[in-house]
């Protein structure tokens, strides 16, 4: 009996024990990295453009290849026919039926076409890779704005959690102010301040799991994926050191991806008058022929009906000059300067601006981390004061409104720091993306 109450008890512990594992699993910062690269709507969208971009580049659709078409055709007719011939009687013939068929299979390949082929094909490699640019822009946009609700969850969490240890203090502070008032050492007053407080305590924190549990939604969401339970996340923060972030700056017009979208849309400006040029010369093309064919003819006055069938295979080069367009081409050409002349003013343009960003999203992340510092030693400072506080209200030398405030400052201290802590953290996650970085650390 012993036995069997000691193997129940084992067993009822592990199940609480996995019960309490599968509440408290907790989302990585790598595992919704992965899910967002995976699931998330706008970066599919971007590789099924990258897709197509890819499929454009190929072989298939530079113009290099031959053109291979086949045609067959079919002609009947049914007539009647009234002859008459000098010095012969006039004669009718009804029904004559002719029919003809045959079929051919033609081969065209452009031997030369003013180098516009060639062109065509390095520009389509440009697209390509301004498309690859853009998927990675894309999934820049998308990990800051998952980051920003993840730690929002981790901040909210932290909240909470902060916020429930408050809620054990203001109830310990109702039943000890209960007590006293029981035993005449303190007013009625006093007890009920007491709950009061603890009743706005509760409200708090109840609005702020409602926070908790809406900003989770908006995570899931945002890495469409249903969870089937709460989950937690990761709330350790590390920062990257700020010789690696100067290092980083240095590098950044060789890395932002807004500077390498515009070189690309430079390189794409400058094919597209190359092939513009390609009007001004000639085009050459080789063609080859097999045709079959077969006629059947009704009878004449003066021959009778036949059947003839031809079959075999032609071949030529033709060389083909528009020597003048009316002035097509050269507006063509001029259009495609001016595009490039565009481009190289956006890139100057984007330089700046780029320069200017980083400026500012470096002075704001030092900022933030100094801010964040400033609000960790102010939290040591308010738990100092809060403990003093306590012990000094516990033997009655404080009153309950001075316990309070020092609770209220400990509450907004520690809350504040947690606000400083994730801001300083987006802060250089965004810093990292105008470095072009963002993609090559780890989380």
């Amino acid at each position: 009996m012993k036995s069997s109450f000691v193997i129940l008890f084992v067993c009822l512990s592990a199940t609480f024990f996995a019960q309490e594992v599968r509440q408290d699993t907790i989302l990585q910062k790598t595992e919704a990295i992965d899910l967002v690269l995976r699931k998330n709507f706008d970066i599919e969208v971007s590789r099924n453009n990258l897709e197509i971009a890819d499929n454009n580049q190929g072989i298939l659709n530079t113009g290099y290849l031959p053109t291979l078409s086949t045609n067959f055709g079919y002609d009947f007719s049914n007539q009647d026919r009234f002859v008459e011939i000098d010095g012969r009687d006039p004669f009718e013939q009804n029904d004559l039926e002719s029919q003809s068929y045959g079929g051919s299979l033609d081969l065209n390949y452009t031997i030369f076409d003013g180098l516009g082929r060639l062109y065509n094909f390095k520009s389509l490699k440009e697209q390509y890779n301004l498309s690859e640019l853009e998927v990675r822009e894309t999934i820049e946009n998308t990990l800051i704005q998952m980051f920003t609700v993840y730690y929002e969850v981790a901040r909210l969490y932290e909240n909470v959690q902060i916020l429930e240890q408050t809620m054990q203090i203001s109830n310990d502070r109702v039943k000890r102010s209960n007590y006293q008032f029981e035993f005449g050492q303190s007013s009625k007053l006093v007890a009920l301040n007491a709950e009061v407080d603890a009743a706005n305590d509760s409200i708090i924190l109840i609005d702020a799991r409602q926070n908790l549990e809406n900003t989770r939604r908006d995570l899931a969401l945002l890495l469409n994926t249903e969870f089937e339970r709460e989950f937690k996340v990761d709330t350790l923060v590390d920062f990257i050191p700020e010789l690696l972030i100067l290092e980083y700056i240095e590098k950044a017009q060789e890395n932002n991806v807004s500077v390498l979208k515009i070189e690309k849309n430079l390189n794409i400006s400058d094919y597209e008058i190359k092939m513009s040029r390609a009007g001004y010369f000639p085009q050459i093309d080789l063609f080859g022929s097999y045709g079959w064919n077969r006629n059947i003819s009704p009878e004449s006055p003066f021959f009778p009906g036949s059947i003839q069938t031809t079959d075999g295979i032609s071949a030529g080069v033709s060389l083909s000059w528009n020597l003048f367009d009316g002035g097509q081409t050269a507006v063509r050409i001029q259009n495609a300067k001016v595009g490039l002349k565009t481009q190289e003013v956006l890139k100057d343009q984007i330089k700046f601006q780029v320069n200017r960003d980083i400026s500012n999203a470096y002075n704001n992340y030092k900022n933030r981390l100094y801010i964040f510092e400033l609000q960790e030693k102010n939290v040591i400072t308010n738990q100092n004061n809060f403990d003093r506080s306590k012990e000094q209200f516990n033997i009655g030398q404080i009153t309950t409104i001075e316990f309070r405030q020092a609770q209220i400052n400990l509450i907004n201290a520690e809350t504040s720091k947690n606000l400083a802590k994730y801001d300083a953290k987006i802060a250089e996650l965004q810093l990292l993306q105008l470095t072009g970085q963002l993609l090559n650390i780890e989380f």
